[in-house]
């Protein structure tokens, strides 16, 4: 069995699947399986002599070194190991009970195969962890065994979860989270970049920003290709996720600064101070962000905020170059309240040495919070862990009914080809097979010019396990499944000698548990992603409309009860995840990446902008004609957002055109405008007037997207 590496399957690989390529983590967790996996086996067949350890320990250092990479530092990974160790030994003893009975059997692995993958919503390790958990559920429950045999199967389990821990952190390679950080890190220095120097008034403030935005586009490539969403129980998870969303604003923000602005050396002193005080934030996210000490006084940066809002209170509507202060003044306290946002975030989400805070304690409640969002079909992780539990269950019923020799093989043959969509599933299911008859060839062919050999066959397991290891994510799906097969041939070889016919019976389950897959992928949410990112989109936009409108009425002094930020925040969570789920999907798309991205952020942006608007005080003042105009505004916004949200989830499109965005006036040239009007309404004037230009290039996009979710699911 053949299984992906999640820290190494990412989108940017997806196109070179078929094409083997040179991957220095692949080659540590190589060395480190073909250290530990051979010796593992060795030991537990010439010193202990007990088959069960043995096999237990040789899929556990599997399971451990080669199915599973973990994030974060090597604290992290320890706790990880560790939770996967204790997981693994309760599903274990679960499998054991189970396989006495086929109903029982069929009924606890619905429930244990969902709960496992569902479970990632809980953080990327905990999803990274899902499938190697799950072995140590499926390799019992299809097996032939009795509680007697528990003791030395846990035996096994646990010293390969020992032994492949400590070569884990020994041989430690470079974690997806790490790269995103260094990616944020380097963001937010370009982004900083930029703003000095257009403070200095360099003649090369196009290169600056030239570099932002190159930093920008890693930094989002970076985000989209992490397979799991850097979002779970811990803050510093939480913190990171948010980051991006953040940065990507802030560059939103300085590239607007820059180009209405170009030259800020000439600025208003005060606006001067407070984009410097501003870029030094950048310039803390940075340093947090690589790991070195902060040195940034927030403080100061809510000073400099405060002097600007002074200026603008001592100067009249009608003098000389009022508008224009406001104008600029709104993007410098934007940019400062973005980055004031970043600095927080960056904080939490650096790796302290108290990395067991949880928002809200260690409680259900905290639990139940992170996973309610996903309690709904219209979840990516619901769906994938229904289908997934169904798949599993489907496989142990089949092996079970139709009395094949190893069933385990059909419920892991299973597992390895279940794929987000039926296409997806199909294109893995046949290169399944194609690996595994290749693999039967290698073997058989070793097997005769070597035969049943003890001293031979060990001296090709190592071989075996190097290629096998090195496979996931480096070599093509199909090159991984033949190397594990060979490897699995040479390990029962030495079990029990039995030649080639192993490799044979091996093509049969795999055949079976692809078959498997097959159905199910057909019968049971066969569009994969597709159709949940435009559904989640539609949510997203709605939600983030709907934030928008309230915060706004908020900020006019229209209502007096604060927005919540919930739903808004929890239709975000699951696009992440969907789009994520999409993008890990085989086959082709349809839909252009960046199109995609630009949607999300627009999601993004109306989101960030509502919490801004949010965190503003109630003025709790008579409503009056000037802030009654800016509410309609932001409740055209709000509608606007609603009918994009309909082109992408409804179910019959015909040929009704997309509506063009809202153009709104000047309010500054509408009658009722007085200084007290302006004095507390402007902030949010400029609010409307930034989101509302960027309302336009979400309209291709949206018709892309709309366009794509209605082809069939083969195509």
């Amino acid at each position: 069995m053949a299984i992906d590496s999640p820290a190494l399957k990412t989108r940017r690989a997806a196109p070179r699947d078929w094409i083997p390529r040179w991957s220095a983590s692949a080659a540590l967790r190589a060395v480190r399986a073909t250290l530990v996996v051979p010796v593992l086996f060795a030991f537990s067949i010439t010193v202990i002599g007990d088959l069960q350890v043995a096999t237990f320990a040789a899929f556990g250092g599997f399971a451990t070194l080669v199915m599973v990479s973990f994030g974060g530092g090597r604290r992290d990974k320890l706790r990880a190991h560790f939770g996967l160790a204790v997981t693994g030994s309760v599903l274990l003893v679960i499998g054991t009970a189970a396989s006495a009975s086929l109903p029982l059997a069929a009924v606890v692995t619905l429930v244990v195969t969902f709960l496992v993958l569902f479970g990632g919503v809980a953080g990327p390790n905990a999803a990274a962890g899902g499938v190697a958990a799950l072995l140590a559920y499926v390799l019992p429950a299809a097996s032939p065994g009795t509680m007697s045999m528990v003791p030395a199967r846990l035996g096994g389990w646990w010293l390969a979860s020992v032994v492949g821990t400590a070569a884990v952190l020994l041989l430690s390679p470079r974690s997806p989270a790490t790269a995103l950080r260094d990616a944020a890190a380097r963001a937010a220095g370009a982004l900083a970049d930029h703003l000095d120097a257009a403070l200095r008034g360099d003649a090369d403030v196009a290169t600056a920003h030239e570099a932002a935005v190159e930093a920008k586009h890693h930094l989002i490539d970076e985000f989209t290709a992490t397979p799991y969403r850097p979002t779970g129980l811990a803050a510093e998870d939480q913190a990171l996720d948010t980051l991006v969303g953040l940065l990507e604003w802030c560059a939103s923000v300085i590239a607007d600064t820059t180009r209405e602005y170009p030259d800020l050396s000439g600025a208003p002193e005060v606006e001067r101070q407070l984009l410097t005080e501003t870029s030094a934030g950048l310039r803390e996210v940075s340093r947090l962000l690589a790991g070195q000490p902060g040195a940034f006084d927030a403080g100061e940066l809510d000073r400099r905020v405060q002097a600007s809002v002074e200026r603008l209170r001592a100067l009249g509507s009608g003098d000389p170059g009022y508008v224009d202060a406001v104008h600029l003044s709104f993007h410098a306290r934007t940019g400062a309240f973005a980055v004031r946002e970043a600095v927080t975030e960056a904080r939490a989400a650096v790796p302290d040495g108290r990395r067991t805070r949880l928002p809200g304690g260690r409680s259900v409640a905290s639990l139940a919070r992170v996973a309610s969002p996903h309690t709904s079909l219209r979840s990516v992780w619901f769906v994938n862990s229904l289908r997934g539990a169904v798949a599993l269950t489907a496989a142990v019923v089949v092996a079970g009914a139709s009395g094949v020799e190893h069933g385990f093989w059909v419920v892991l043959g299973t597992l390895s080809v279940l794929r987000g969509n039926a296409a997806a599933t199909g294109s893995t299911a046949l290169r399944a097979l194609i690996g595994t008859a290749l693999g039967v060839v290698v073997g058989a062919l070793l097997l005769l010019v070597i035969g049943t050999s003890a001293p031979a066959l060990w001296i090709a397991l190592p071989i075996a396990v190097l290629v096998a290891g090195y496979a996931p994510g480096a070599l093509p799906f199909t090159a991984g499944q033949a190397a594990f097969t060979v490897t699995v041939s040479v390990l029962f070889n030495l079990l029990a000698p039995a030649g080639w016919q192993i490799g044979v019976v091996r093509i049969e389950d795999v055949a079976i548990g692809c078959a498997v897959c097959l159905v199910v992928g057909a019968l049971f949410w066969p569009r994969g992603a597709r159709a949940v990112v435009a559904d989640d989109l539609a949510d997203a936009f709605r939600a983030g409309g709907a934030y928008l409108s309230a915060a706004t009425n908020w900020a006019l002094g229209l209502r007096h009860d604060p927005p919540s930020p919930a739903a808004a925040t929890a239709a975000g969570a699951r696009l992440d995840d969907a789009l994520r789920g999409f993008l890990s999907e085989q086959g082709t798309k349809h839909v252009p990446k960046p199109d995609l991205w630009r949607l999300v952020m627009g999601t993004v942006r109306s989101r960030l902008t509502a919490h801004s608007l949010a965190g503003l005080p109630n003025p709790h003042v008579d409503p009056d004609p000037f802030r009654r105009l800016l509410g309609d505004q932001a409740g055209q916004l709000a509608a606007w957002y609603d009918h994009l949200a309909s082109r992408l989830d409804r179910t019959d499109h015909g040929d009704v055109p997309m509506l063009a965005p809202p153009a709104f006036p000047d309010l500054l040239q509408q009658p009722g405008a007085s200084v007290r009007d302006l004095a507390c309404a402007l902030w949010v004037h400029e609010h409307i007037k930034h989101i509302s230009a960027r309302l336009a290039e979400l309209v291709e996009p949206a018709a892309v997207v709309a366009a794509q979710r209605h082809r069939p699911w083969w195509r």
